[in-house]
């Protein structure tokens, strides 16, 4: 059951950003980022952009596992689906996510 949760990704040259956003209250649910403090252990052992957008990616998921939320729809924000973006989806898909 999707209920209107929209996964939203805003990508940077230096940094991937993602968050889930409930459309019907407009409200940000759970969110990830490259600049997070709690991911920059795992960010730092990643060897490439590519690399920090699926840890990224997968954070997110676990994040939306707590919420409850295991359904979404991807919406990459006008960016290309190659590259970082395409690496944060695989992320969430393989942390639960079902786009």
């Amino acid at each position: 059951m999707v209920d209107g949760f929209r996964l939203c990704v805003y990508r940077s040259n230096r940094h991937i950003e993602a968050q889930i956003i409930n459309d019907r209250d407009g409200k940000t649910i759970v969110s990830a980022s490259s600049n997070n403090q709690s991911l920059k252990k795992n960010i730092e052992s990643a060897k490439s952009k590519i690399m920090c957008a699926e840890i990224v990616g997968h954070a997110l998921a676990e994040r939306a596992k707590e919420s409850e939320i295991t359904n979404v729809v991807f919406d990459r924000n006008g960016f290309p689906f190659h590259g970082r973006v395409k690496s944060l989806a695989d992320g969430a898909r393989k942390g639960g996510l079902v786009f």
